[in-house]
């Protein structure tokens, strides 16, 4: 059931931009949404909340900006769902694009090649400990352990992640028959009807498609592709990373991996989810124009997910069908996110300074030390001494 509260759109934007603004720590964010929308503000009730919670766990994109999405439709509809969406990431989009200007003015310099060379192995620590994190709570039994061995080796051998995404669906329909999975939620709350508002969003963002494929096509490309990874980043911003690797740096050589790696570094000290570092690619291509296009498209598909999906979770969460698919997928994302810490480690040099920074960070991110100061830190050791 929904609270009783319900916030005027100007609070609930305010609300959500403030907390965008100090929104590090990607999924984690999630408890502080918690905190604010159920015990501080009572806009929803904790059973809602978890629903929520469950639902966009399930669906692809980034979960802690699809909880904000979920919190703003939960008190008023589809207008209520963009405002605290666009508020919650508005501060590290701003950040991103901010950052991306000084990067292309500054990364000649001395002191900036330094930096980003040091952020380097930092990155790889950092996926390393999301690759372990995440596998260690997913890959249970050894059929999860196949799923995942089976997709890691198959993005070694250059096969593109869509269609292992896909086949480890199709396995997990197999495989799981006799595994049970009891429903995520009893019951939903009633929900603002989506269909007609959905149906607008979907026919602006079809026409903005058209407008780029006349007009600008390089555009049209950028904005295409990082759609269909964000439709496919099944297990949070960490799995777009993946794809957006393999997409941009290993298919398209639009930008190479060093740069790629730099976009991940200022991705980290950035609020929001990780997945900005879409905004870094688009802009490094084609200037602010880029970044935006890259935002849209990136971003886009999680919300429109989560606010034509919600009427309809019940039958979905209780599905096996359903549930085993998602399982199939979870289990391959533990071996897409190996196989991008192999392929970030074996790009950076391995001398001594970067190895022992790169076993410092993930010495820090093991004991939980917040990744935020891990970067902060590992900035300024590779600006002073590399």
């Amino acid at each position: 059931m929904i609270a009783s509260q319900r916030p005027s759109p100007a609070l609930l934007f305010l609300s959500f931009l403030r907390l965008g603004m100090t929104s590090f720590g990607g999924p984690a964010m999630i408890a502080y949404i918690r905190k604010m929308a159920v015990d501080e503000k009572g806009w929803l009730d904790s059973e809602t909340f978890r629903a929520g919670v469950a639902l966009c766990q399930a669906l692809p994109g980034a979960t802690a900006m699809q909880v904000a999405a979920y919190v703003g439709l939960r008190t008023g509809g589809v207008g209520r769902a963009a405002l605290a969406y666009i508020g919650f990431g508005l501060p590290a989009f701003l950040m991103m694009m901010a950052l991306s200007a000084l990067y292309v003015q500054t990364q000649n310099l001395p002191v900036a090649v330094s930096l980003f060379s040091g952020l380097s192995a930092i990155i790889v620590a950092i996926v390393a400990n999301a690759a372990f994190s995440f596998g260690r709570s997913i890959l249970v039994l050894w059929r999860d352990a196949a799923i995942a061995t089976l997709a890691a080796g198959a993005f070694i051998f250059g096969v593109s992640p869509i269609p292992v995404i896909l086949l480890a669906a199709l396995a997990g329909l197999a495989i799981y028959r006799d595994k049970s999975f009891s429903p995520k939620v009893n019951a939903l709350a009633e929900t603002q009807k989506t269909a007609v508002p959905l149906m607008v969003i979907m026919l602006a963002a079809a026409g903005g498609f058209c407008l780029l494929f006349i007009w600008q096509r390089p555009l049209f490309d950028l904005a295409t592709l990082m759609f269909r990874i964000d439709l496919f980043a099944f297990g949070g911003g960490f799995a777009s990373l993946p794809l957006m690797l393999r997409e941009v740096v290993e298919i398209r050589s639009w930008i190479d991996g060093p740069a790629f790696m730099n976009g991940i570094a200022l991705g980290q000290i950035t609020p929001g989810p990780i997945v900005i570092t879409a905004t870094f690619v688009g802009y490094l291509m084609y200037g602010p124009i880029g970044g935006v296009v890259a935002t849209l498209g990136m971003f886009l598909p999680s919300f429109m997910m989560v606010i034509g999906t919600v009427p309809y979770y019940d039958r979905l969460s209780g599905s096996p069908g359903f549930n085993r698919a998602v399982n199939g997928i979870f289990c391959s994302f533990a071996g897409l996110l190996a196989y991008v810490a192999f392929r970030f480690a074996t790009a950076m040099p391995w001398d001594l300074p970067h190895v022992s920074l790169a076993a410092a960070a993930l010495i820090a991110l093991i004991a939980g030390v917040d990744i935020l100061w891990v970067v902060l830190a590992g900035a300024v050791i590779s600006a002073l001494m590399l």
